[in-house]
Protein backbone atom coordinates (compact mmCIF):
# COMPACT_ATOMS: atom_id res chain seq x y z
CA UNK A 1 0.00 0.00 0.00
CA UNK A 2 1.21 3.61 -0.68
CA UNK A 3 2.39 5.98 2.51
CA UNK A 4 0.05 8.41 4.39
CA UNK A 5 1.36 11.92 3.74
CA UNK A 6 1.06 14.55 6.67
CA UNK A 7 2.35 17.73 5.44
CA UNK A 8 2.47 19.96 8.97
CA UNK A 9 2.65 23.84 7.52
CA UNK A 10 3.72 26.69 9.42
CA UNK A 11 2.90 30.66 8.68
CA UNK A 12 5.65 32.46 9.28
CA UNK A 13 8.32 29.96 11.22
CA UNK A 14 11.62 31.04 11.11
CA UNK A 15 14.24 27.94 9.73
CA UNK A 16 16.04 28.02 12.73
CA UNK A 17 13.83 28.47 15.51
CA UNK A 18 13.85 24.61 16.38
CA UNK A 19 16.09 22.73 18.84
CA UNK A 20 17.39 20.82 15.93
CA UNK A 21 18.74 23.77 13.84
CA UNK A 22 20.86 24.17 17.20
CA UNK A 23 18.90 27.43 18.55
CA UNK A 24 19.80 28.05 22.10
CA UNK A 25 16.83 28.67 23.97
CA UNK A 26 13.36 27.77 21.94
CA UNK A 27 12.03 23.95 22.93
CA UNK A 28 10.50 22.41 20.27
CA UNK A 29 10.95 18.46 21.33
CA UNK A 30 8.28 16.91 18.82
CA UNK A 31 10.06 18.59 15.42
CA UNK A 32 13.68 17.54 17.17
CA UNK A 33 12.14 13.89 17.21
CA UNK A 34 11.36 14.40 13.72
CA UNK A 35 14.93 15.57 12.69
CA UNK A 36 16.41 13.25 14.26
CA UNK A 37 14.50 10.50 12.75
CA UNK A 38 14.48 11.60 9.60
CA UNK A 39 15.80 14.09 7.22
CA UNK A 40 16.36 17.61 7.99
CA UNK A 41 17.58 20.24 5.02
CA UNK A 42 19.66 22.90 6.70
CA UNK A 43 19.68 25.10 3.18
CA UNK A 44 16.01 25.45 2.98
CA UNK A 45 14.26 28.38 1.02
CA UNK A 46 10.70 29.66 0.40
CA UNK A 47 10.82 30.81 -3.72
CA UNK A 48 8.83 33.67 -2.73
CA UNK A 49 8.81 34.98 1.15
CA UNK A 50 5.36 36.07 0.92
CA UNK A 51 1.93 33.97 1.58
CA UNK A 52 -0.14 33.29 -0.94
CA UNK A 53 3.01 32.90 -3.47
CA UNK A 54 5.01 30.78 -1.37
CA UNK A 55 1.36 28.38 -1.12
CA UNK A 56 0.96 28.32 -4.68
CA UNK A 57 4.74 27.45 -5.38
CA UNK A 58 3.78 24.30 -2.90
CA UNK A 59 0.91 23.49 -4.62
CA UNK A 60 1.36 23.23 -8.07
CA UNK A 61 5.72 22.96 -8.14
CA UNK A 62 6.18 25.88 -9.85
CA UNK A 63 8.01 29.08 -9.38
CA UNK A 64 4.86 32.40 -8.70
CA UNK A 65 5.22 33.94 -12.22
CA UNK A 66 4.56 30.74 -14.16
CA UNK A 67 2.00 29.27 -11.36
CA UNK A 68 0.00 32.74 -10.44
CA UNK A 69 1.83 35.44 -12.95
CA UNK A 70 2.10 37.22 -9.86
CA UNK A 71 5.03 37.82 -7.30
CA UNK A 72 2.85 39.65 -4.48
CA UNK A 73 0.43 38.45 -2.36
CA UNK A 74 -2.66 37.59 -5.00
CA UNK A 75 -2.44 35.63 -7.67
CA UNK A 76 -5.44 32.62 -8.89
CA UNK A 77 -3.95 29.25 -9.65
CA UNK A 78 -3.81 28.88 -13.70
CA UNK A 79 -5.96 26.06 -15.33
CA UNK A 80 -2.98 24.96 -16.42
CA UNK A 81 -1.32 24.12 -13.31
CA UNK A 82 -1.18 20.71 -11.00
CA UNK A 83 -2.56 21.01 -8.13
CA UNK A 84 -1.15 18.54 -5.15
CA UNK A 85 -4.37 17.92 -3.15
CA UNK A 86 -6.21 17.10 -6.87
CA UNK A 87 -3.32 14.53 -8.00
CA UNK A 88 -3.31 13.33 -5.23
CA UNK A 89 -7.35 12.91 -4.72
CA UNK A 90 -7.29 11.80 -8.48
CA UNK A 91 -4.52 9.28 -7.64
CA UNK A 92 -6.40 7.26 -5.03
CA UNK A 93 -5.72 9.27 -1.91
CA UNK A 94 -8.47 10.93 0.54
CA UNK A 95 -7.68 14.34 0.82
CA UNK A 96 -7.92 16.67 3.62
CA UNK A 97 -6.79 19.83 4.68
CA UNK A 98 -7.32 22.22 8.40
CA UNK A 99 -6.58 25.76 8.88
CA UNK A 100 -5.09 28.16 7.01
CA UNK A 101 -4.78 27.67 2.38
CA UNK A 102 -4.51 31.41 1.74
CA UNK A 103 -5.96 30.03 -1.71
CA UNK A 104 -7.07 33.42 -3.76
CA UNK A 105 -10.09 34.64 -4.52
CA UNK A 106 -11.58 33.98 -1.37
CA UNK A 107 -15.24 32.84 -2.41
CA UNK A 108 -18.40 35.49 -0.89
CA UNK A 109 -21.11 33.92 0.88
CA UNK A 110 -22.72 30.87 -0.37
CA UNK A 111 -20.74 30.38 -2.96
CA UNK A 112 -18.27 26.99 -2.76
CA UNK A 113 -15.10 27.29 -1.13
CA UNK A 114 -11.59 27.71 -3.77
CA UNK A 115 -9.82 24.47 -2.19
CA UNK A 116 -7.91 22.54 -5.12
CA UNK A 117 -8.52 19.36 -4.78
CA UNK A 118 -8.87 18.95 -1.38
CA UNK A 119 -12.51 16.54 -0.49
CA UNK A 120 -12.57 18.07 3.54
CA UNK A 121 -11.71 21.05 4.79
CA UNK A 122 -11.73 22.87 8.04
CA UNK A 123 -10.89 26.79 7.08
CA UNK A 124 -9.54 29.15 9.54
CA UNK A 125 -7.83 31.97 7.10
CA UNK A 126 -6.76 34.29 10.85
CA UNK A 127 -10.32 36.03 9.64
CA UNK A 128 -9.53 37.44 6.33
CA UNK A 129 -12.12 35.97 4.97
CA UNK A 130 -14.86 37.28 8.15
CA UNK A 131 -12.72 40.50 7.59
CA UNK A 132 -13.66 40.90 3.80
CA UNK A 133 -17.46 39.55 4.03
CA UNK A 134 -18.58 39.67 7.56
CA UNK A 135 -16.62 42.19 10.00
CA UNK A 136 -19.77 42.26 12.28
CA UNK A 137 -19.50 38.35 12.50
CA UNK A 138 -23.20 37.74 11.56
CA UNK A 139 -22.73 35.33 9.57
CA UNK A 140 -21.85 31.51 9.54
CA UNK A 141 -20.12 28.91 6.99
CA UNK A 142 -17.25 31.75 5.97
CA UNK A 143 -14.42 30.11 8.30
CA UNK A 144 -14.98 26.91 10.31
CA UNK A 145 -12.96 28.15 13.39
CA UNK A 146 -15.04 31.32 14.30
CA UNK A 147 -18.33 28.68 14.19
CA UNK A 148 -16.50 26.64 16.39
CA UNK A 149 -15.57 29.63 18.42
CA UNK A 150 -19.50 30.44 18.98
CA UNK A 151 -20.06 26.46 19.90
CA UNK A 152 -18.00 26.62 22.49
CA UNK A 153 -19.24 29.91 24.27
CA UNK A 154 -16.12 31.90 22.81
CA UNK A 155 -17.42 33.23 19.95
CA UNK A 156 -15.85 36.99 18.39
CA UNK A 157 -12.64 36.26 21.16
CA UNK A 158 -10.03 34.97 18.51
CA UNK A 159 -9.14 38.84 18.52
CA UNK A 160 -10.72 40.39 21.48
CA UNK A 161 -7.11 41.70 22.17
CA UNK A 162 -7.68 44.19 19.86
CA UNK A 163 -3.96 43.19 17.50
CA UNK A 164 -4.20 42.97 13.84
CA UNK A 165 -2.61 39.89 11.59
CA UNK A 166 0.12 42.16 10.57
CA UNK A 167 0.26 43.77 13.81
CA UNK A 168 3.94 43.53 15.49
CA UNK A 169 2.89 43.79 18.97
CA UNK A 170 3.21 40.86 21.45
CA UNK A 171 0.26 40.08 23.18
CA UNK A 172 -1.53 36.88 25.42
CA UNK A 173 -4.47 35.72 23.81
CA UNK A 174 -7.57 35.85 25.53
CA UNK A 175 -8.70 32.19 24.36
CA UNK A 176 -7.95 29.29 26.54
CA UNK A 177 -5.09 26.91 25.20
CA UNK A 178 -7.49 24.22 24.26
CA UNK A 179 -9.61 26.58 21.62
CA UNK A 180 -6.63 28.81 20.42
CA UNK A 181 -6.41 28.41 16.68
CA UNK A 182 -3.22 25.77 16.26
CA UNK A 183 -4.84 23.85 18.86
CA UNK A 184 -7.58 23.71 16.56
CA UNK A 185 -6.41 23.21 13.60
CA UNK A 186 -4.51 20.02 15.26
CA UNK A 187 -8.01 18.84 16.50
CA UNK A 188 -9.99 19.10 12.83
CA UNK A 189 -7.16 17.11 11.48
CA UNK A 190 -7.42 14.50 13.92
CA UNK A 191 -11.25 14.54 13.20
CA UNK A 192 -10.58 14.09 9.67
CA UNK A 193 -7.91 11.31 9.81
CA UNK A 194 -10.43 9.37 12.71
CA UNK A 195 -13.12 9.38 10.33
CA UNK A 196 -10.73 8.22 7.31
CA UNK A 197 -9.49 5.35 9.37
CA UNK A 198 -12.98 4.24 10.38
CA UNK A 199 -14.55 4.94 6.40
CA UNK A 200 -11.75 4.33 3.95
CA UNK A 201 -8.93 2.65 5.80
CA UNK A 202 -8.28 1.04 2.30
CA UNK A 203 -7.24 4.46 1.01
CA UNK A 204 -3.99 6.53 1.86
CA UNK A 205 -4.97 9.88 3.01
CA UNK A 206 -2.95 13.41 2.68
CA UNK A 207 -3.42 15.49 5.07
CA UNK A 208 -2.49 19.30 5.19
CA UNK A 209 -2.32 20.69 8.92
CA UNK A 210 -1.89 24.11 8.22
CA UNK A 211 -1.29 26.24 11.15
CA UNK A 212 -1.82 30.17 11.15
CA UNK A 213 1.10 30.62 13.39
CA UNK A 214 3.68 31.46 14.60
CA UNK A 215 2.73 34.35 12.10
CA UNK A 216 1.69 37.95 14.09
CA UNK A 217 0.29 39.11 16.30
CA UNK A 218 2.15 37.12 18.66
CA UNK A 219 -0.24 36.32 20.85
CA UNK A 220 -0.04 32.71 22.60
CA UNK A 221 -2.53 31.63 24.86
CA UNK A 222 -1.80 31.50 28.87
CA UNK A 223 0.86 30.01 30.11
CA UNK A 224 2.35 30.13 26.71
CA UNK A 225 3.09 33.66 26.72
CA UNK A 226 5.39 33.49 29.86
CA UNK A 227 7.32 30.18 28.74
CA UNK A 228 10.02 32.19 27.84
CA UNK A 229 11.89 35.37 29.93
CA UNK A 230 12.65 38.08 27.55
CA UNK A 231 15.62 38.75 29.31
CA UNK A 232 17.04 35.67 28.26
CA UNK A 233 15.97 35.01 24.81
CA UNK A 234 18.58 36.00 22.10
CA UNK A 235 18.61 40.05 20.88
CA UNK A 236 17.88 40.79 17.02
CA UNK A 237 20.99 40.27 14.43
CA UNK A 238 22.82 43.52 13.88
CA UNK A 239 24.37 44.44 10.28
CA UNK A 240 28.24 44.96 10.65
CA UNK A 241 28.36 46.16 6.74
CA UNK A 242 31.12 48.32 5.36
CA UNK A 243 30.62 51.25 5.03
CA UNK A 244 28.91 52.82 1.57
CA UNK A 245 27.25 49.07 1.55
CA UNK A 246 23.42 49.11 1.22
CA UNK A 247 20.39 47.12 2.76
CA UNK A 248 17.50 46.23 0.54
CA UNK A 249 15.41 49.46 0.01
CA UNK A 250 12.06 48.35 0.48
CA UNK A 251 12.58 47.19 4.23
CA UNK A 252 14.04 49.88 5.16
CA UNK A 253 10.99 51.82 3.76
CA UNK A 254 8.94 49.34 5.44
CA UNK A 255 10.42 50.22 8.64
CA UNK A 256 10.35 53.96 8.93
CA UNK A 257 6.63 53.77 7.59
CA UNK A 258 5.63 51.21 10.38
CA UNK A 259 7.77 53.09 13.38
CA UNK A 260 9.98 50.27 14.00
CA UNK A 261 13.10 52.23 15.00
CA UNK A 262 10.98 53.25 17.73
CA UNK A 263 11.48 50.46 19.55
CA UNK A 264 13.50 49.94 22.47
CA UNK A 265 15.74 46.75 22.69
CA UNK A 266 13.68 45.29 25.36
CA UNK A 267 10.01 45.69 23.19
CA UNK A 268 12.28 43.34 20.55
CA UNK A 269 13.06 40.90 23.52
CA UNK A 270 9.63 40.76 24.54
CA UNK A 271 7.82 40.33 21.01
CA UNK A 272 10.68 37.23 20.45
CA UNK A 273 9.50 35.80 23.65
CA UNK A 274 6.02 35.90 22.82
CA UNK A 275 6.97 34.37 18.64
CA UNK A 276 9.21 31.78 20.73
CA UNK A 277 6.00 30.69 23.10
CA UNK A 278 4.00 30.42 19.99
CA UNK A 279 6.16 27.93 18.51
CA UNK A 280 6.37 25.56 21.14
CA UNK A 281 2.79 25.66 21.68
CA UNK A 282 2.79 24.60 17.78
CA UNK A 283 5.01 21.63 18.44
CA UNK A 284 2.88 20.75 21.19
CA UNK A 285 0.37 20.07 19.06
CA UNK A 286 2.40 17.93 16.70
CA UNK A 287 3.05 16.12 19.38
CA UNK A 288 -0.21 15.23 19.49
CA UNK A 289 -0.38 14.17 16.20
CA UNK A 290 2.75 12.29 16.08
CA UNK A 291 0.83 10.52 19.98
CA UNK A 292 -2.53 10.25 17.64
CA UNK A 293 -0.91 8.24 14.62
CA UNK A 294 1.18 6.13 16.73
CA UNK A 295 -1.61 5.04 18.95
CA UNK A 296 -3.51 4.09 15.36
CA UNK A 297 -0.25 2.19 14.45
CA UNK A 298 0.26 4.26 11.60
CA UNK A 299 3.28 6.58 11.55
CA UNK A 300 5.75 3.68 10.27
CA UNK A 301 3.14 4.12 7.21
CA UNK A 302 3.15 7.91 7.24
CA UNK A 303 5.16 10.59 5.36
CA UNK A 304 5.75 13.15 7.94
CA UNK A 305 6.68 17.04 6.78
CA UNK A 306 6.91 19.87 8.40
CA UNK A 307 7.73 23.34 6.48
CA UNK A 308 6.69 26.65 6.13
CA UNK A 309 5.53 29.32 3.63
CA UNK A 310 8.43 31.82 4.94
CA UNK A 311 9.68 33.17 8.10
CA UNK A 312 9.81 36.18 10.07
CA UNK A 313 12.75 38.68 10.87
CA UNK A 314 11.69 39.21 14.30
CA UNK A 315 13.98 42.75 14.51
CA UNK A 316 16.92 41.25 12.66
CA UNK A 317 18.36 44.54 10.94
CA UNK A 318 15.50 46.38 12.47
CA UNK A 319 13.29 44.52 10.72
CA UNK A 320 9.79 42.86 10.73
CA UNK A 321 7.50 40.16 9.20
CA UNK A 322 8.93 38.78 5.90
CA UNK A 323 9.06 40.08 1.71
CA UNK A 324 13.27 39.98 1.47
CA UNK A 325 15.75 37.49 1.18
CA UNK A 326 17.44 37.65 4.95
CA UNK A 327 17.52 34.53 6.78
CA UNK A 328 14.72 35.04 9.17
CA UNK A 329 12.77 35.94 6.39
CA UNK A 330 13.73 33.06 3.58
CA UNK A 331 15.18 30.74 5.77
CA UNK A 332 12.12 27.96 6.48
CA UNK A 333 12.08 24.61 8.14
CA UNK A 334 12.10 21.28 5.93
CA UNK A 335 11.99 17.86 7.98
CA UNK A 336 10.75 14.87 6.12
CA UNK A 337 10.65 12.23 8.55
CA UNK A 338 9.82 8.40 7.22
CA UNK A 339 12.43 6.14 9.01
CA UNK A 340 10.97 2.91 7.09
CA UNK A 341 12.47 4.28 3.94
CA UNK A 342 14.54 7.14 4.09
CA UNK A 343 18.24 7.71 6.32
CA UNK A 344 17.99 8.65 9.65
CA UNK A 345 19.22 11.77 11.29
CA UNK A 346 20.75 13.30 8.08
CA UNK A 347 21.49 16.89 7.45
CA UNK A 348 21.49 17.92 4.25
CA UNK A 349 22.84 21.22 3.01
CA UNK A 350 21.23 20.76 -0.45
CA UNK A 351 19.45 24.17 -1.27
CA UNK A 352 15.96 23.02 -1.37
CA UNK A 353 12.37 24.70 -1.71
CA UNK A 354 8.90 24.49 -1.40
CA UNK A 355 8.41 23.84 -5.27
CA UNK A 356 10.80 20.54 -4.35
CA UNK A 357 7.86 19.27 -2.27
CA UNK A 358 5.00 18.14 -5.06
CA UNK A 359 7.87 16.04 -6.98
CA UNK A 360 9.38 14.67 -4.02
CA UNK A 361 6.10 13.02 -2.26
CA UNK A 362 4.65 12.23 -6.00
CA UNK A 363 7.74 10.23 -6.38
CA UNK A 364 7.95 8.49 -2.84
CA UNK A 365 4.19 7.66 -3.36
CA UNK A 366 5.34 5.66 -6.56
CA UNK A 367 3.18 8.23 -8.57
CA UNK A 368 4.35 10.26 -11.55
CA UNK A 369 3.34 13.54 -12.47
CA UNK A 370 1.42 14.35 -16.09
CA UNK A 371 3.94 17.55 -16.56
CA UNK A 372 7.12 18.90 -15.80
CA UNK A 373 7.34 21.65 -12.88
CA UNK A 374 10.19 23.98 -11.64
CA UNK A 375 10.82 21.75 -8.21
CA UNK A 376 12.84 18.43 -8.00
CA UNK A 377 12.30 15.14 -6.64
CA UNK A 378 14.48 14.66 -3.44
CA UNK A 379 14.17 11.20 -2.79
CA UNK A 380 17.54 10.30 -3.94
CA UNK A 381 18.80 13.18 -1.00
CA UNK A 382 16.25 11.71 1.60
CA UNK A 383 17.38 8.33 1.09
CA UNK A 384 21.36 9.48 1.35
CA UNK A 385 22.01 8.80 -2.58
CA UNK A 386 24.03 11.08 -4.62
CA UNK A 387 20.89 12.91 -6.10
CA UNK A 388 20.07 16.03 -8.52
CA UNK A 389 21.89 18.89 -7.77
CA UNK A 390 21.04 22.41 -8.06
CA UNK A 391 23.91 24.55 -8.45
CA UNK A 392 21.57 26.98 -7.01
CA UNK A 393 18.63 28.37 -5.69
CA UNK A 394 16.48 31.32 -7.22
CA UNK A 395 13.88 32.65 -5.20
CA UNK A 396 11.45 35.93 -5.90
CA UNK A 397 9.26 38.64 -5.01
CA UNK A 398 7.41 41.59 -5.27
CA UNK A 399 6.36 43.40 -8.67
CA UNK A 400 8.39 45.90 -10.34
CA UNK A 401 9.49 48.40 -9.37
CA UNK A 402 10.09 46.64 -6.67
CA UNK A 403 11.25 42.80 -7.14
CA UNK A 404 13.83 41.56 -4.90
CA UNK A 405 15.65 38.25 -5.94
CA UNK A 406 18.11 36.20 -4.24
CA UNK A 407 20.70 33.25 -5.72
CA UNK A 408 22.09 30.75 -3.37
CA UNK A 409 24.68 28.27 -3.68
CA UNK A 410 25.99 25.85 -0.69
CA UNK A 411 27.99 28.65 0.40
CA UNK A 412 26.88 32.26 -1.26
CA UNK A 413 24.34 34.36 -0.72
CA UNK A 414 23.02 37.15 -3.60
CA UNK A 415 20.51 39.38 -3.08
CA UNK A 416 19.26 42.14 -6.28
CA UNK A 417 16.86 44.90 -5.37
CA UNK A 418 15.44 46.51 -8.82
CA UNK A 419 14.98 49.62 -6.78
CA UNK A 420 18.21 51.34 -7.42
CA UNK A 421 19.85 47.84 -8.44
CA UNK A 422 20.93 47.30 -5.03
CA UNK A 423 23.01 44.37 -4.71
CA UNK A 424 24.14 42.21 -1.63
CA UNK A 425 26.52 39.49 -1.02
CA UNK A 426 26.89 37.73 2.07
CA UNK A 427 29.39 34.69 2.58
CA UNK A 428 27.50 31.96 4.37
CA UNK A 429 30.77 29.76 5.01
CA UNK A 430 32.06 32.37 7.31
CA UNK A 431 28.56 34.69 7.98
CA UNK A 432 25.38 32.45 7.84
CA UNK A 433 23.55 35.09 9.57
CA UNK A 434 23.81 37.74 6.93
CA UNK A 435 25.68 40.14 9.25
CA UNK A 436 27.97 41.65 6.46
CA UNK A 437 27.49 42.83 3.22
CA UNK A 438 30.43 41.91 0.60
CA UNK A 439 29.35 43.63 -2.36
CA UNK A 440 31.20 46.68 -1.76
CA UNK A 441 34.67 44.98 -1.87
CA UNK A 442 36.90 45.25 -4.35
CA UNK A 443 37.47 41.11 -3.68
CA UNK A 444 33.76 40.48 -4.63
CA UNK A 445 33.81 41.53 -8.02
CA UNK A 446 34.05 38.49 -9.52
CA UNK A 447 31.76 36.63 -7.37
CA UNK A 448 29.07 39.46 -8.06
CA UNK A 449 29.70 39.08 -12.02
CA UNK A 450 28.78 35.48 -11.41
CA UNK A 451 25.56 36.04 -9.48
CA UNK A 452 24.49 38.75 -11.69
CA UNK A 453 24.52 36.19 -14.85
CA UNK A 454 23.51 33.19 -13.07
CA UNK A 455 20.41 35.44 -12.41
CA UNK A 456 19.98 36.77 -15.46
CA UNK A 457 20.18 33.31 -17.00
CA UNK A 458 17.90 31.73 -14.77
CA UNK A 459 15.33 34.39 -15.57
CA UNK A 460 15.84 33.43 -19.47
CA UNK A 461 15.65 29.78 -18.93
CA UNK A 462 12.61 29.88 -16.10
CA UNK A 463 10.08 33.24 -18.40
CA UNK A 464 10.65 35.49 -15.83
CA UNK A 465 11.58 38.39 -18.06
CA UNK A 466 10.03 41.07 -15.75
CA UNK A 467 13.75 41.15 -14.31
CA UNK A 468 15.34 41.78 -17.57
CA UNK A 469 16.58 44.99 -18.66
CA UNK A 470 16.18 45.59 -22.26
CA UNK A 471 19.44 45.03 -24.43
CA UNK A 472 20.98 43.22 -21.66
CA UNK A 473 21.54 43.17 -17.78
CA UNK A 474 19.01 43.32 -14.84
CA UNK A 475 15.97 46.10 -14.26
CA UNK A 476 16.66 49.18 -12.30
CA UNK A 477 13.74 51.44 -11.38
CA UNK A 478 15.08 54.71 -9.78
CA UNK A 479 15.42 54.99 -5.81
CA UNK A 480 14.24 58.35 -5.73
CA UNK A 481 12.16 58.35 -2.96
CA UNK A 482 13.98 55.82 -0.57
CA UNK A 483 14.60 57.17 2.87
CA UNK A 484 11.71 59.72 2.34
CA UNK A 485 9.05 57.10 3.83
CA UNK A 486 7.54 58.70 7.27
CA UNK A 487 6.13 56.95 9.89
CA UNK A 488 2.81 56.55 9.36
CA UNK A 489 0.64 55.42 12.31
CA UNK A 490 -2.44 54.10 10.27
CA UNK A 491 -0.56 51.48 8.59
CA UNK A 492 0.90 50.06 11.83
CA UNK A 493 -1.65 47.46 11.58
CA UNK A 494 -2.01 46.22 7.39
CA UNK A 495 -5.46 43.94 8.38
CA UNK A 496 -7.30 45.38 11.42
CA UNK A 497 -9.27 42.43 11.62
Amino acid sequence: MRPNILVIFADQMRGDTMGCAGHPCVRTPHLDRLARDGVRFSRAFTPNPICVPARAAFTTGNYPHRCTGDKNNAGALREDQIRIAEWFARNGYGTYASGKLHYVPYAPPGQPRLVHGFQRVALHESGRVVGLYDPRGELTGLEDYHDYLREVGWGGYARAHGVGNNDIHPAPSPLPAEHYADAWVCSEAIRFLDDHRRHRSHEPFFMFMSFPKPHAPYDPPRPWDALYDPRRVPAPLQARDDEGALRTPTKGDEARSHGWGLWSPECHRVARAHYYGQVSFQDDQIGRMLAWLERQGLLDDTIVVYTADHGDLLGDFGFFGKSCFYQGSVGIPFIVHWPKALRRGLVSTAPVGLQDLLPTLAGLAGMSLPQAVDGIDLGPLLRGEEGPRREFFVAQCQRSPRQLYMVADRRWKYLYSERGGVEELYDHEHDPDDLTNLACRHASREVLKYFRKALRDWAEEHGDHEILAPGGGLAVSPMTDAGTVAFQPGSMGWRWY
